[in-house]
């Protein structure tokens, strides 16, 4: 049997094994202590888990919560083994953790003699310093997690769910790993400034960059903060705050290390310190002012009067109450820790204001790395050639569009004369053509037949770049990449260009409807829902559902998907609105703008015809089907919140939308789509359907095949309903569009 593997491919995979043995023959007699190691840690985590880790972690989850929500609480495990083989995976994982460390110890001098060591001429101290650091900044952000962001957001999400009539049951599985994730992740964060400084120093990225930036990364603060956090405000700002803080003082670390790497003498703490000695000792005044007036003036017991309000434990001891030393003591004690605090700060201000930053090559030090699209056109003009040597003509082309489109036609034809300047070699490169020069001097003033030029330039370099492009697909033969391709590109592409400048409006109403939904939820539409389809099951067993929530932000999750999806069908409607003289001009649909109205109507009136059904009848049906069903089998009713919503939406809304599917393929009909197409088109739709199916339905094949057999049912009935009207395709509604006759 041939192999798929060429000759020089299985003998390089041959000698990779033969290495692989013989490193691992020669650190053999040492691998036992290796595994000494690891079940160590294996067992030392297995048993640390069970006798202390998870009471700590649930001790955690309840530390801020109110009497009521704690008691209402618990975490469960919903399988027999669930509990001890999640103790053995996390033991497992860190006993590798702890393995690999004295494994690469004990394997440095094979590592050595096959060149896998790291020469690094850095001291060990001072790798050990960053070690050390990074250790001690993942620390930091794991305390931080675990003891300030943890207790208020599990207080949250317990309330929330309470109100919604949920039960905050968490399974195990998923609390840990809600947990462990989030930890991790503030864990990292906190290695920011580890990972700004060391791409600032070794050129990787400019510090100039992180410092310009900083909108960008606030920005994304947040953005992720409110992804992965709940959308209460203030567990959002404990998110957010920290890290911006955290930010601000990588860009600090990253400026000292860069400036003392470009000059190592410009670094002089105690001369900046002089320099701002007035700074400096108004920062210690005012450390020790804010203790004296802290204790003096009232501030515990507000504070304190404070943290009582909000339900929180904590409280300000007496001055000395920890320390064993009279109040005045311990006051002037705290006094001077906040002042040289406070000095440290302001002295390192101090350094971070004299440090120069304006020396020659300080931001661009290679020539190359200039952004042309910085400067002006003169400064395009006067550039060096290495700013452009590395330049194709793709990326002069979007630099020339990008000044066109900012109204800076001379900069545009300056660019392009330097890039020919330097690629064809008929130039210095400090001058452009005069002639060029006039050219777009002239369009700049004028704005007429330069700027035209300008364009036409442009133009014709992308359509020779995309030409060269289209033949390489398709060996020349540009009629033939048209046709092959059927000119549906265009087709959608002029569609979609005509729903650009609509662009905004689409947003604003995918937007608003997301939100207003999602707060409607949030403020009590969730616990509405439930109360009143709950009222309508049968009365023997009213009252007698459970509903929990297995994963800390369960009810949430299902909150934004079901946002997401109303916003989706509002915007429908509007975007065909739209859309639709495009459709129309490209022979998609016929008829006027009208038609467009008729559509809403109808779809709309079908959707709530549909819920309305389901509302008052097939969802109080089924569900008091299944909950008689499990209490006559003297069972524990208990469903989890996605599953139960899920259900609620299909035997609700899923019925409006199966009532849309027959109206909509009318509609289709009297736009131009005859009853043959959907006649021989199934197969299509029925991957459309699966596909549907499998990004909106849970991860479960059952819901999935539930979910899809109604869509082909309605789909089926649909076609008969065509068959009925038009008379088996005889007489359609409309005539066929002229998309069907391509």
């Amino acid at each position: 049997m041939a192999s798929a593997l060429d000759e020089d491919t299985q003998q390089s995979l041959a000698e990779g094994r033969e290495s692989a043995k013989a490193f691992l023959r020669s650190v053999q007699k040492d691998l036992q202590k290796v595994f000494v190691v690891f079940l160590l840690g294996f067992l030392a985590t297995f048993w640390a888990l069970r006798v202390y880790v998870w009471d700590f972690l649930f001790a955690v989850t309840q530390a801020n919560m109110s009497p009521e929500v704690a008691a209402a609480s618990d975490v469960i495990a919903t399988t027999p083994f669930e509990v001890i083989l999640l103790q053995a995976k996390i033991g497992l994982i860190v006993g590798v953790i702890f393995a690999i460390p004295p494994f690469i110890y004990v394997a440095r001098d094979e590592l050595r003699a096959r060149g896998a060591w790291p020469q690094s001429p850095v001291p060990r101290w001072k790798l050990a310093g960053i070690a050390l650091l990074g250790f001690g900044l993942f620390g930091v952000g794991v305390a931080y997690g675990i003891y300030a962001f943890f207790p208020i957001m599990f207080s949250f999400l317990a309330g929330f769910g309470l109100e919604a009539g949920l039960q905050p049951t968490y399974g195990i599985v998923m609390w840990t790993e809600f947990i462990v994730f989030l930890s991790l992740s503030f864990g990292l964060a906190g290695q920011m400034p580890l990972l700004i400084t060391g791409l600032s120093y070794s050129g990787i990225v400019q510090y100039e960059t992180f410092r310009d930036k900083w909108r960008y990364a606030v920005v994304a603060i947040f953005v992720f903060g409110a992804l992965f956090s709940p959308p209460d405000p203030f567990t959002q700002l404990m998110w957010a705050f920290p890290l911006i803080a955290l930010y601000g003082f990588s860009l600090y670390l990253a400026k000292l290390v860069v400036t003392a790497k470009r000059s190592s003498d410009r670094i002089d703490v105690l001369g900046a310190a002089r320099n701002h000695w007035n700074v400096v000792g108004g920062a210690a005044v005012l450390g020790g002012g804010i203790v004296y007036a802290f204790y003096e003036y009232g501030g515990r017991s507000a504070v304190n009067d404070l943290l009582r309000l909000v339900g929180s434990d904590w409280r300000f001891l007496e001055p000395g109450a920890g320390l064993g030393t009279d109040p005045a003591t311990a006051a002037g004690i705290y006094a001077v820790a906040w002042a040289i605090a406070f000095v440290a700060v302001a002295t390192l201000w101090a350094v971070y204001a004299d440090l120069d930053t304006t020396s020659a090559g300080y931001q661009y030090g290679d020539p190359a790395a200039i952004d042309v699209s910085e400067l002006d056109a003169a400064g395009v003009r006067a550039a060096p050639d290495d700013a452009f040597a590395e330049m194709d003509e793709e990326e002069s082309l979007a630099l020339a569009q990008a000044a066109i489109d900012d109204d800076e036609p001379e900069k545009a034809q300056a660019i392009l004369d330097r890039f020919d300047a330097v690629h064809d070699g008929d130039g210095d490169g400090g001058e452009a053509d005069p002639d060029a020069d006039a050219t777009g001097s002239g369009g700049g003033g004028a704005g007429g037949a330069g700027g035209d030029g300008l364009m036409g330039t442009v133009q014709d370099r992308t359509s020779r770049a995309s030409s060269t492009f289209l033949s390489e697909l398709t060996d020349g033969d540009e009629d033939e990449a048209e046709d092959d391709i059927g000119g549906y590109y265009k087709d959608l592409k002029f569609i979609f260009d005509s729903l650009r400048s609509r662009s905004f409006r689409l947003v604003a109403v995918f937007g608003g409807v997301m939100a207003a939904a999602f707060t409607w939820l949030y403020l009590g539409g969730l616990a509405t829902v439930r109360n009143d389809l709950e009222s309508r099951v049968p009365a023997e067993i009213e009252g007698g559902i459970n509903i929990i929530t297995l994963h800390p932000v369960e009810a949430l999750i299902f909150m934004v998907k079901f946002s997401v999806l109303l916003g989706i069908v509002a915007v429908f409607p509007v975007a065909l609105y739209y859309a639709w003289p495009a459709l129309r001009e490209r022979g998609f649909v016929a008829g006027r703008i009208w038609t467009v109205y008729l559509w809403t109507g109808a779809l709309f009136a079908g959707l709530i015809g549909g819920f309305a059904i389901g509302y008052s009848y097939i969802a109080p049906g089924i569900i008091g089907w299944l909950v008689t069903d499990a209490k006559l089998a003297n069972m524990i009713i208990t469903y989890q919140v996605s599953d139960f919503l899920w259900l609620v939406i299909y035997t609700t809304v899923g019925i409006g939308f199966l009532a849309d599917i027959p109206i909509a393929m009318l509609l289709l009909n009297n736009a131009g789509i005859p009853y043959r197409v959907f006649r021989n088109r199934w197969r299509e739709v029925t991957v459309g359907i699966l596909l549907f199916a499998a990004v909106f339905t849970p991860a479960d094949v059952i819901t999935m095949i539930l979910a899809t057999l109604p869509l082909m049912a309605a789909y089926g009935v649909g076609v008969g309903v065509l068959f009925l009207v038009t008379f088996g395709g005889r007489r359609n509604l409309s005539p066929p569009s002229e998309l069907v006759g391509r």
